[in-house]
């Protein structure tokens, strides 16, 4: 599997996912393998589970309120203990530079983990990601291949056991 930005994958798993709640724990599992500044991209057709991901992995760092998809935010900040993680759909972007009216640099302090919804959109003005995660339709489930791309992403993807 290759990145869109042109990296090379160098530790690929692919993760059958046979239901949403399945989906949340995966991304539970992910919140405990984090590090400050990861950088996670989120592919996959409309409905595939992108934002059931995420639910899963900021009720895991303790987040109890409702989580949606910022489609139409864009962004949506969360601050969890000491850590500070931003999800970001990018489905309804228009023009990359959009993201400059973000604030975008201001969460590249590498501190902030960013989970990234339809990163293709922001091409040229995202950082590259650490981990990049395809969610795909497999029959009535789901399955989530999980790419590292860059040395944090294979420590991310080491401590997930994968």
């Amino acid at each position: 599997m290759v990145a869109r930005t042109g990296q090379s994958a160098s530790h690929v798993n692919a993760l059958p996912l046979n239901s949403a709640a399945a989906t949340e724990a995966l991304g539970a599992r992910l919140a405990q393998a984090l590090t400050a500044g990861c950088r996670i991209h989120l592919r996959g057709e409309l409905g595939a589970g992108k934002t059931t991901l995420v639910r899963g992995l900021l009720r895991a760092l303790g987040h109890a309120g409702a989580v949606k998809s910022p489609t139409y935010t864009l962004a949506e900040p969360y601050t969890l203990g000491d850590r500070e993680i931003i999800h970001l759909d990018l489905y309804r972007l228009v023009e990359p530079d959009e993201l400059e009216f973000l604030g975008l640099r201001d969460w590249l302090d590498g501190q902030a983990i960013l989970l990234i919804e339809w990163p293709e959109r922001g091409s040229g003005w995202l950082p590259a990601a650490d981990v990049d995660i395809r969610i795909e339709y497999a029959g009535a489930g789901r399955v989530a291949h999980l790419s590292a791309l860059s040395t944090a992403g294979e420590t991310v993807l080491a401590r997930l056991g994968v």
